[in-house]
């Protein structure tokens, strides 16, 4: 069990950037894969991305690929989704979640965050 608060989102004009936390409380975070997921308006939610423990391994949903990168400091805590060149379709409620699995499935992330929204405009 581990609780989750984001933070970091906000308002932002189109091809700026943003820089999303997730701080975590609890003794065994370094053993959770964290992920990012996101829900625009009328949607439903999809994965963003993904980090193992060790951030050997990450996994982008295609629309962010090369825009969006996730990081963790396991001695903070604190996982990261810094999000470069963002564009108004990136609106959304940021939620990040912690797994025991490597998996983009959000019915396989047992903790979740409050969310943060997130608004990029035209």
């Amino acid at each position: 069990q581990v609780q989750l608060v984001e933070s970091g989102g906000g308002l932002v004009q189109a091809g700026g950037s943003l820089r999303l936390s997730c701080a975590a409380s609890g003794r065994t975070f370094s053993n959770y894969v964290m992920g990012w997921f996101r829900q625009g308006p009328g949607k439903e939610r999809e994965f963003v991305a993904l980090c193992n423990g060790s951030s050997s391994f990450t996994r982008y949903a295609v629309s962010v690929k090369g825009r969006f990168t996730i990081s963790r400091d396991n001695a903070k805590n604190t996982v990261y989704l810094q999000m470069n060149d963002l564009k108004p379709e990136d609106t959304a409620v940021y939620y990040c979640a912690a797994s025991n699995l490597i998996a983009t499935e959000a019915n396989d992330y047992h903790d979740w965050g409050q969310g943060t929204q997130v608004t990029v405009s035209s």
